[in-house]
């Protein structure tokens, strides 16, 4: 009887093993390249869209999630368009993630005029870009100053201008550093929302 019962021991011991096991390969393997990953948000770079130690959801599967160790990529539902906000791989420092808004896409011209946007000399209207003024700092944003975005890159911006370490400053953003669109804040509970 004793046997008995080690044995079946063992055999749930050994069934629960293996299922956490498999519960965890998906989540590393698959869940989180591919699908969707959370992140912290750390500074008030995008305040007021989001705020200081905001958790969110940042879906993978709609640009199409990286293969790890590779610069390819699974198929996406879409390319990133102007408005979303999105991660990325910090160009300057391959460890760090920024989170910013796309504001220009490849061979668009952006100039920041009198607090406003102008995408290839028409200034924004989408109610999202007249919420905030966004401010002359930085190399690429001088007054007057027209900038083109690359091939294969994105012009992104920090939604609090006055406070964000975004293109103005360092340039561009590869195509192939973006890992996906922050769609929703979990946490804390009263900022529980979709991201817009």
């Amino acid at each position: 009887m004793k046997k008995e019962i080690k044995k079946k021991l063992k055999s749930e011991v050994r069934e629960f093993i293996e299922a956490a096991l498999f519960a965890a390969f998906i989540a590393l393997c698959i869940i989180r390249p591919f699908i969707v990953q959370t992140f912290k948000i750390p500074t008030g770079s995008m305040r007021t869209t989001l705020i200081e130690k905001d958790l969110i959801i940042v879906n993978k599967f709609i640009y199409g999630g990286k293969i790890p160790f590779t610069d390819w990529r699974m198929p996406g539902l879409r390319q990133p368009q102007r408005g979303d906000v999105i991660v990325f791989i910090y160009p300057e420092d391959q460890r760090k993630f920024f989170i910013k808004r796309l504001i220009g896409l490849p061979g668009e011209t952006v100039e920041i005029k009198n607090g406003s946007v102008y995408i290839n000399d028409a200034p924004l209207s989408d109610s999202v870009f007249n919420k905030i003024y966004y401010y002359n700092k930085g190399d690429n944003a001088k007054e007057g100053q027209k900038i083109v975005v690359p091939p294969d890159s994105y012009f992104v911006l920090g939604d609090n201008s006055a406070s964000s370490l975004d293109s103005r400053f360092w340039g561009f953003v590869p195509k192939n550093n973006v890992l996906g669109k922050a769609f929703f804040i979990y946490w804390p509970p009263q900022r529980m929302r979709v991201i817009h």
